[in-house]
């Protein structure tokens, strides 16, 4: 089974949403338990929605723990910082073209998201960034076309 990479922050984050999802079994299962004694299934709305709910919280239940068992935790926080571009580092990039800097760290398919400038390992950014130094310049074709980058700061955080 191939490991995925993933931050200790995204495992920390993972761990906490399957916490709350097994606090709530139990809770569901009283749910029903309330809706059978109400009399007949077929027509017992409480009954329906409540197994769905199980349903849907086991599903999320087994879907998190797998995420975890195939889990690679990189801690770049132990690593000495050389300045290079690597899983889990945040870096500072200034856009040669509009000198507008930015800041992203490289996640995990399941962490990224944008909004929150956390770029999966697969983006087009971050594939284009591994490897490189503090200091280098890259050009990085994006879905909005070619763009130029320096790597202001590497940070190992």
């Amino acid at each position: 089974m191939e490991k995925v990479p993933m931050t200790v922050r995204g495992e920390q984050k993972l761990r906490s949403e399957l916490e709350v999802l097994l606090k709530r079994r139990p809770l569901i299962s009283q749910a029903i338990a309330e809706a059978r004694e109400l009399g007949d299934l077929k027509e017992n709305a409480e009954y329906h929605a409540a197994r769905e709910e199980q349903g849907i919280c086991e599903a999320q239940i087994r879907d998190i723990e797998y995420k975890l068992s195939v889990a690679q935790i990189i801690d770049v926080t132990t690593m000495p910082n050389t300045g290079k571009v690597i899983f889990g580092t945040t870096i500072t990039l200034l856009d040669l073209d509009t000198d507008n800097e930015v800041t992203y760290c490289i996640v995990g398919d399941d962490e990224a998201n944008i909004k929150e400038n956390l770029i999966s390992v697969n983006s087009p950014i971050a594939r284009g960034l591994i490897g490189k130094m503090e200091g280098d310049e890259v050009a990085i074709t994006t879905p909005g076309g070619q763009k130029e980058f320096e790597i202001v700061e590497v940070k190992y955080i």
